[in-house]
């Protein structure tokens, strides 16, 4: 039985709306997204025949900025999985202090399937559905799950064509031609990186600590290749096929081998001179630290007890479920969230809209220089915040995130 992400979402607003003492009308606020939408998008297929794929958009709350947040094309997308990930980019967007709101979108889709014709039909599709609803001032989607800079550049340039000017800063994630941004490919993963050295800082733990990787896209693999070259022991790697780790005459995978070998074969498993284990199993090695860079509720109620490692760095959308939140913090396992550990996208998006409004674009180093003094000024009020609550650095992100959220909602609406 799939689970209930919205659910998950809804309760760990509510705990969270208990520490602060919320005032009930602005939870009650807080736990509705502000417009759900949905549209039956037709795509007239290779083979003449129209097929109509159903799409979501949810825009959750707009309190500090126009809405934001990725576009996914998946089979599993449900409207449950979009709401709560409009909800987590709520909290992703304040507790690191950008003005935007959450939003996300999805299509129900396996795009493997399809021909790039007719991606890009159903993707100009998308625009024409929400394009009233959509824009720089009022939401600006990005790229999610199977979605591209490719992609991003045919829906900049559906909306372009509906409003009959060049409107760059409808969407982020777009190619370095047409208006994207340098380092955004990888902003994400650094700023997971910058999260983690941080923590590490914190709980003294150094260069010697054994990094587990659940994940081998555009985010986790990068990530591994970055901490390798920085010194750190990357033990075990996965993807959805399956996991490596190290065997007993290797201290650590050799991580650029690895991604060569991805690249010819498909897949991480099979590498030579490591052995093969389940996503299941890399979530219970012996790490130091572990990384789940794929996908949401990987640790849950069932296996959260069987962690090993002393950290977690959230480089996926909600990888720990709230059981699982609460099993982990008992057993003394620190977890750096989502909302701080993944905003490194959100954050370059936003620089990525500043600069389409601007136009004037900045260089890949002031990106990534400021990326980190954004993640790690976060990240210093929420460990403070920690302390000062006696809180999960979760619990900590959360009421730095809905408080500020809260405090807009009040002073706007005179409550």
């Amino acid at each position: 039985m799939q689970t209930d992400l919205f659910a998950s979402a809804t309760k760990q607003l509510e705990e969270t709306a208990k520490l602060l003492d919320l005032d009930e009308n602005i939870l009650e606020i807080l736990k509705n997204p502000k417009r759900i939408l949905e549209a039956s998008i037709p795509v007239k297929m290779d083979s003449g025949k129209i097929k109509v794929f159903k799409g979501f958009r949810v825009q959750h709350n707009d309190a500090l900025g126009p809405f934001k947040g990725g576009i996914r094309y998946s089979p599993k997308a449900d409207i449950s999985e979009v709401k709560a990930l409009a909800v987590w980019m709520t909290w992703k967007c304040a507790v690191v202090g950008i003005p935007l709101g959450g939003g996300k979108g999805g299509v129900i889709v396996d795009a493997k399937k399809l021909s790039s014709n007719e991606l890009e039909k159903l993707s100009r599709g998308y625009i024409q559905a929400f394009a009233d609803f959509i824009g720089p001032q009022k939401d600006i989607p990005a790229p999610d799950m199977y979605t591209t800079p490719k992609i991003m550049a045919w829906m900049m340039d559906e909306f372009s064509k509906i409003k009959g000017y060049n409107v760059p800063g409808v969407v982020t994630g777009k190619p370095l031609e047409i208006g994207g941004i340098k380092g955004r490919g990888h902003a994400t993963s650094n700023g997971g990186i910058f999260v983690l050295e941080k923590t590490l800082e914190k709980l003294k733990m150094g260069k010697k600590t054994k990094i587990a990787i659940q994940g081998f896209g555009n985010a986790g693999s990068y990530a591994a290749e970055t901490l390798e070259n920085m010194g750190y022991e990357i033990i075990a790697v996965s993807d959805s096929k399956g996991g490596i780790m190290i065997n007993q005459k290797a201290y650590c995978l050799n991580i650029k081998k690895i991604i060569k070998f991805k690249k010819e074969t498909g897949s991480v498993v099979g590498f030579t001179g490591a052995k093969t284990i389940s996503n299941e199993q890399l979530l219970r090695i012996d790490a130091d630290a572990l990384i789940p860079a794929a996908m949401e509720n990987v640790i849950t109620k069932k296996n959260a007890g069987q962690i090993k490692a002393k950290l977690i760095i959230e480089l996926a959308n909600g990888p720990v479920s709230p059981e699982a939140d609460k099993i982990l913090e008992k057993n003394g396992v620190t977890v750096m969230p989502d909302i701080l550990a993944n905003s490194g996208g959100v954050i370059v998006s936003y620089f990525e809209l500043v600069q389409n409004s601007q136009n004037y674009y900045w260089t890949e180093k002031e990106n990534i220089k400021k990326l980190k003094t954004i993640i790690e000024g976060a990240f210093d009020k929420i460990w403070t915040k920690k302390l000062e609550l006696n809180v999960s650095a979760r619990m900590a992100a959360y009421a730095i995130a809905v408080e500020c959220v809260a405090t807009a909602e009040k002073l706007r609406r005179g409550l």
